[in-house]
């Protein structure tokens, strides 16, 4: 009689190391990275590459990034925040009313202004929980909410302006000021500069001063929200209430302070992005963060966030924050008309989704 052969039990059965790479969601951003860096060498002028030209596009992907981080985790988890880009302008006239019309340093002013932010998350999450509704229905609602009352208070603030200005004279002494605005490791960039190691001016100032700050922030931000996703029990959570929420909850997944916290967590750095903003430009106005939110959810998607939550990861965001600042820069140094950005982000929008949903039919196993 012929002898059955034992089936391979599936929990300990191997993956090919290319079975593993296709199933990790930030595959396609750093494709998309790749052939973006090859498109730019071959098309833009060589200062594109040159240390100031990276740090020039770096810094805007580094801003974008910071919100697309906060979105990518709310989408893991299974929900949108459409208020990310009028929670920047509101976080900023919050900040610039406690520093310049109430006179107060950062130490406090900067943990009140992240407070207010993760109260507007906390109502967010609240509402979307505690009716049923759609969070896009309810972030969207914030949208127009945040976008109105920073309009208001900045007429309050100023006797009938949009804008208010003042912020840096009010903070240039202060000593947390360096952590939030300007270039981080100027001595450092100018003793290279004294041997020789970067390009100078003719004076013998280093055209690159430092690092912006913002690139630190957008750094720490993607690798803490990395850890947290696959090193701690609360990526897990955050993964199991995006994939299932009702599952999740049977299972003891305290689901909705998972996707409170989350909501608090995408509002906060959408705050933090309006105190660097207001610090480096001096002032705040009712357009700050116009339209942001579309472009961090796209940076999100790019990086492998799916639409229906419970798959992606914060290393993908950032490097689909890195494909915006390297598109709408290096444009400049091309031939290019830059409106064809626009082309690009609908098209990167498009190719990314039809990406993912292959991914994920890979994934869970559908046809």
């Amino acid at each position: 009689m012929p002898v059955d052969t034992p089936l391979t039990d599936e929990r300990i059965r191997t993956e090919s190391w290319i079975a593993r790479l296709m199933k990790r969601p930030e595959l396609g951003s750093i494709a998309g990275l790749i052939l973006v860096t090859v498109f730019f060498l071959i098309t833009a002028n060589s200062a594109m590459f040159t240390l100031s030209g990276i740090m020039n596009f770096l810094s805007p992907a580094a801003q974008l990034g910071i919100l697309a981080i906060g979105a990518a985790m709310l989408m893991i988890g299974g929900e949108f925040d459409l208020s990310i880009g009028s929670m920047v302008a509101f976080a900023g006239m919050i900040f610039g009313a406690l520093v310049v019309n109430l006179g107060l340093p950062l130490i406090v002013a900067i943990p009140l202004t992240l407070a207010f932010a993760a109260l507007v998350g906390v109502v967010n999450g609240q509402l979307t929980i505690r009716t049923g509704l759609p969070s896009f229905i309810v972030t969207l609602a914030f949208l127009f909410i945040l976008r109105g009352l920073t309009l208001v208070g900045l007429k309050a603030l100023t006797g009938g302006s949009t804008q208010l200005r003042g912020l840096r004279e009010a903070t240039a002494q202060d000593m947390l000021a360096p952590l939030f605005s300007g270039e981080a490791f100027k001595g450092l960039f100018a003793a290279l500069a004294r041997s020789g190691v970067i390009d100078t001016f003719p004076n013998g100032t280093p055209k690159v001063p430092g690092i912006p700050v913002e690139i630190l922030w957008f750094v720490g931000l993607a690798l803490a929200a990395t850890w947290v996703l696959l090193r701690t029990p609360a990526g897990n959570w955050v993964f199991a209430s995006g994939g299932d929420a009702n599952a999740a909850a049977n299972a003891g997944v305290p689901v909705r302070k998972v996707k409170t916290a989350l909501f608090m967590f995408t509002a906060v750095c959408a705050a933090l992005l309006a105190i660097m903003q207001v610090m480096d430009a001096g002032s705040t106005d009712a357009r700050r963060g116009f339209q942001k939110e579309f472009e961090g959810i796209i940076a999100a998607v790019i990086g492998g966030c799916l639409l229906t939550g419970g798959y992606g990861s914060a290393i993908g965001a950032f490097f689909g924050s890195i494909i915006f600042g390297m598109v709408v820069i290096g444009l400049t140094y091309t031939q290019i008309d830059q409106d064809w950005f626009q082309v690009f982000l609908g098209g990167m929008l498009l190719l990314a989704v039809v990406f993912n949903n292959v991914i994920r039919k890979r994934v869970t196993g559908e046809r």
